[in-house]
């Protein structure tokens, strides 16, 4: 993984991993199969509701992970697409 790179797949992989968690239970667990649960895993991004899912599940704030990385690597979210009467809001 790049530096400064998100790789949410990983991230999920690492965790489960920490729990001492099998690919067999979080695909029990969650109703995937399990070639879907390795799917997950080689994804950079993935869709919210599923990490909301998977964060509920493993007891675990993936979205604080990911806000993490942003701001240690020092991005920035861009206001340029944003309409000037929201910009506020970033």
């Amino acid at each position: 993984m790049e530096e400064g790179k998100i790789h949410v797949g990983d991230m999920i992989r690492k965790e489960l991993r920490a729990q001492g968690r099998s690919v067999a239970w979080l695909s029990r667990t969650i109703c995937l199969e399990r070639c879907t649960i390795y799917k997950i895993f080689d994804r950079d991004n993935i869709d919210t509701k599923l990490l909301m899912r998977l964060s509920i599940l493993l007891n675990h704030d993936f979205f604080a992970d990911i806000s993490t990385c942003l701001f240690e690597s020092g991005s920035k979210m861009s206001t340029k697409t944003v309409p000037n009467n929201q910009q506020k809001f970033f």
